[in-house]
Formats: C-alpha cells, sequence, structure tokens
C-alpha cells in the first residue's frame, strides 16, 4: 500500500515538472539550445580596455542617477564660494536674478530666498513668517535628492500664517515624539536624508517692491530644536551685488558632487545597487575621493554621453515635453509644449519612486533643467516652453524671431517670457537682459490691438530695441503665466508660433 501511495506522489510530482518545463520551453525563444554560445568566449577574450569600459559605463548611468541631488549639492557650494556663508544660512535678493547668475531656469521678475540646511547636528527648524499686506511665499523644502518635503506660504502647510517646519534626521530617536512635536506647534517631518534646500518666491501685494520682498526674507529663521528655547540669530546673506553660480557644471566637478552626497547623507536602500558601482570611479563611503587618471578620464567620457541622454530627452517631444495645443489628430496646432510628469507623480508629490522602481531616467530629465519642482502642483503659475519655430526648427542663435502676445493673454498677475541657453539651461550670459513680461508696459511697444510683438536675436531690429531679448547663442524659452485666469484657459487661447523673420 505506501508503495503504491508513493507511485502515485512521484506521478504527481513528475506531472508537475513536466508542466512547468513545457511552459518553460514555450516562453524560451526556438533557436535557444545548450549548445549554441554564439562563441561568447571568444568574442569576450577579443574585448579590449574591459575595466575602461566599465568605468565609463558607471560614470554614466552615476551621473543619471546622482542628477538631482548633483543640483541640490551645488547651492551649497555656491553659498559658500559667492556668498561667503555657509549650511543654515539664509539668501536673499533685493531685486531679480540677472545674466550674471546662474541658476537653472530662475526667473528675472521675482526675488527668491533660499537656503542650504543640514540635520546631522540634530532635528532642525525652518521658522517662515506670516504673510503681510505687501508680501508673502510661495515655495517648497527639499530633501538632497530634490524630493519635495512640503510646500510653505498661503498655498502651502503654514496657509499664510507662518510656522515652524521641523525637519527630523534619520534614525531621529529624540526624548519627543512626532506627535508630541506635532502637538507643541511644530509642521514636523521624518526624512532619509541629512541635507535639504529650500527656494521661496515672493508674492508681491498693494504696489509692494522687490526691496520689500528682501526685507521679508529676513524674517525667515534658521535653528536646530535644541536652541529653540533661545535661538541663535540666523544669518542672512544679501546676493543682490554678487554673481551666485550654482549650475551643475559637466566635468570633474559633477562627481565630487557625488562624493559629496555619498559621505554627507545616509545611504538609502533604493541607492545601495548604485553606491556599490560608484567604487569603479573612486566614490567610496568613508574615503577621500582620489581618482586615478583613467577614472577621471572615463568620468569625462561617461558625462558627455549622459549629458547627451539628457538633451536627447529634453529636445524629443513626446520625452519630457509634448505640445499643448493639438488638433483633432494629434496633429500640433503649435510648438509651445508643456512638461510631461511621469503617471502619478504630480499626486505623489514628485518622489520619482513607485512601489517597484526609480523613475531614474524622468527624474533627471527633469532636474537637467529645473529645480524645485512643489510638493503639491497647483495653479499659480504655468509655464509653456518653446523649442521649434512654425517652421519646426529648432531656435538658433544666429536667427532673429518675433513672438506676437496677445492682448487677452489669460494671467490675471502678469505674464513673462524668458531665453535660456540650451547649452547651460540658464540665461544668456552677459546680456543686458533675459527676457520681458506684461510688467514692462510702460516701456514696450504696444500695438493697435493691444498686442505685444517680441523679437528673439543676435541684435536688435532697428526701432524695436524696447521689444527685443538677446540671443546670440543656441536657446529655448519659458512663457510663464502668473496666475492663470483658470485651470483651462488653453481651450479657449492660444500662443502662437516664433516666426523667423531673417
Amino acid at each position: 500500500m505506501k508503495k503504491r501511495v508513493l507511485k502515485i506522489l512521484m506521478a504527481i510530482v513528475m506531472g508537475a515538472l513536466l508542466f512547468a518545463g513545457a511552459a518553460l520551453a514555450q516562453n524560451l525563444p526556438e533557436e535557444q539550445r545548450f549548445d549554441q554560445t554564439d562563441g561568447v568566449l571568444a568574442r569576450a577574450r577579443a574585448v579590449e580596455d574591459i575595466e575602461y569600459k566599465i568605468m565609463v559605463q558607471r560614470a554614466t548611468q552615476a551621473a543619471i542617477y546622482y542628477m538631482p541631488a548633483v543640483v541640490m549639492v551645488d547651492f551649497v557650494k555656491a553659498i559658500r564660494r559667492d556668498l561667503g556663508g555657509d549650511i543654515n544660512d539664509v539668501a536673499y535678493l533685493n531685486e531679480p536674478l540677472g545674466s550674471d547668475d546662474g541658476f537653472l531656469t530662475a526667473n528675472d521678475v521675482t526675488a527668491y530666498a533660499w537656503s542650504s540646511l543640514s540635520s546631522e547636528r540634530g532635528p532642525i527648524v525652518i521658522e517662515v513668517p506670516p504673510a503681510t499686506g505687501k508680501v508673502s511665499y510661495f515655495g517648497s523644502i527639499l530633501n538632497t535628492w530634490s524630493q519635495p518635503i512640503e510646500d510653505v506660504g498661503p498655498a502651502g502647510r503654514d496657509k499664510g500664517k507662518g510656522g515652524k517646519y521641523l525637519l527630523l534626521p534619520p534614525g531621529y530617536g529624540g526624548e519627543k515624539t512626532k506627535a508630541e512635536l506635532e502637538n507643541e506647534g511644530y509642521f514636523v517631518y521624518e526624512t532619509d536624508t541629512y541635507e535639504y534646500g529650500f527656494s521661496f518666491r515672493p508674492r508681491l501685494y498693494n504696489n509692494a517692491t522687490d526691496k520689500d520682498a528682501g526685507d521679508y526674507a529676513k524674517g525667515v529663521k534658521i535653528y536646530y530644536l535644541s536652541e529653540a528655547d533661545n535661538p541663535p540669530p540666523t544669518k542672512h546673506l544679501d546676493a543682490t551685488e554678487k554673481s551666485y553660480d550654482c549650475l551643475p557644471y559637466y566635468n570633474y566637478t559633477f562627481f565630487q558632487d557625488i562624493d559629496h552626497v555619498v559621505q554627507n547623507n545616509p545611504i538609502r536602500t533604493q541607492d545601495k545597487a548604485m553606491v556599490s558601482l560608484l567604487k569603479d570611479l573612486g566614490i567610496v563611503k568613508g574615503k577621500p575621493f582620489k581618482p586615478t587618471e583613467q577614472q577621471r578620464k572615463a568620468m569625462h567620457e561617461g558625462l558627455l554621453l549622459a549629458y547627451a541622454s539628457m538633451q536627447k530627452y529634453f529636445a524629443t517631444p513626446g520625452k519630457s515635453m509634448d505640445p499643448l495645443w493639438k488638433d483633432a489628430s494629434g496633429k500640433p496646432k503649435t510648438q509651445w509644449m508643456f512638461w510631461l510628469f511621469a503617471p502619478g507623480q504630480p499626486e505623489a508629490g514628485f518622489t520619482h519612486e513607485t512601489k517597484t522602481e526609480v523613475l531614474v531616467d524622468d527624474r533627471a530629465a527633469k532636474y537637467f533643467y529645473v529645480t524645485y519642482l512643489p510638493r503639491y502642483l497647483g495653479g499659480g503659475t504655468f509655464y509653456l516652453t518653446g523649442l521649434f519655430d512654425s517652421n519646426g526648427d529648432m531656435y538658433d542663435g544666429k536667427s532673429t524671431y518675433k513672438l506676437n502676445v496677445p492682448k487677452d493673454t489669460p494671467a490675471k498677475d502678469f505674464w513673462s517670457v524668458i531665453v535660456y541657453s540650451m547649452e547651460t539651461k540658464n540665461f544668456i550670459r552677459d546680456v543686458d537682459r533675459v527676457g520681458l513680461s506684461s510688467r514692462n508696459r510702460d516701456t514696450m511697444q504696444i500695438n493697435n490691438d493691444g498686442s505685444y510683438d517680441i523679437y528673439f536675436g543676435p541684435k536688435p531690429p532697428k526701432g524695436k530695441e524696447s521689444n527685443w531679448i538677446p540671443t546670440g547663442e543656441d536657446f529655448f524659452l519659458l512663457f510663464r503665466l502668473y496666475g492663470p485666469e483658470s485651470k483651462d484657459f488653453y481651450k479657449t487661447w492660444m500662443l502662437g508660433d516664433l516666426e523667423k523673420t531673417k
């Protein structure tokens, strides 16, 4: 009887194995056989400079992976180098940025305030002042990886009443719990990095000036939780008259920035595999970064490939951006594009992570040309990106173009158009003007129908100097609507393309 039962069980097992094998075979290529190696051993022996080729691959993928973190490191470096400050200091402006500043796709119409912070010494507080009758803030606090932690101001958690945003370092085990700290009036956030940054843009009311915005910035306070009973004065750095450059540069400094991230922050679970690959480039947690000449060469080559990849991503419709206005067949009505985000990311607060993956390419593609995405995507501003003229050709710095901005442009506050270098994603350097806006209506020429003709080119058309924005190198545009009149404004209004005039 036992033997019979055993035979039955064996038959069941063998049947299951045969079924599994048959199912597996159906999923394998028909031509695959155990003896079909395609000469892989001989081909592998013919590969030269294996270690170097691997280094280049590592460098390319590391550059793409760490792109959002490098952006944040460059803020720290610029505060130290250009402003003589340090972490936990607040930089501010009494007037907007200009062509002598380096800042990814910043605007030239608002006087920013920003800071780089660290909680390595303990929980840190960012105290945001309440809105006044003249100034309020909108902006975001981000971690090292450019992941938004929270928005501030009337559209943020403090609702314009001001508030104390408390960042707990990774592994926080203080005397007070998160709930207890919340009961004390803090907005508390558990974080997975030691380093953070914020950038706040002022909104002005009742004839307020940029100087009012600069004064308002002095109300931002930064201190450690341990100092909360008697906070020391926050150091405020006036960046108005100084050239501030926080651009990422695609050279050896890019990998110095990656090393900074590794050395000054915990290694998160999702980053362990990439950190392991960094060893081939000489980047190791707890060790000084002293790459060999071969490693430097590989970094240089790999970084170029990463830049080229992101540039193609940036300039290819359907990747990072897509035409806003299309006809019923899907053909673009104009070349103006809006930003594409991975499904679910605006709702998730731009974590660029899902349950199953880190959205590496999509994340890098955004921080290739922007900084400080919000925690919650709102309707305060709307961005249109211009890359192609009416003929479908990319803008070039040698030609002259004209853009007609209609009288009825649906921006309750104002509209602006700014020129950016295609190479750096920053303002064109060493020019007197980087953009124009409806705030310049007193100095611009206005057409009889109330519209504006804006000109772009290396030289101004005769008699159109007041309506001209200089280029001189390949460029792209951001057309911003501040305070769009509705979420569906684009259904009843459309911006025409740039027309090449010569």
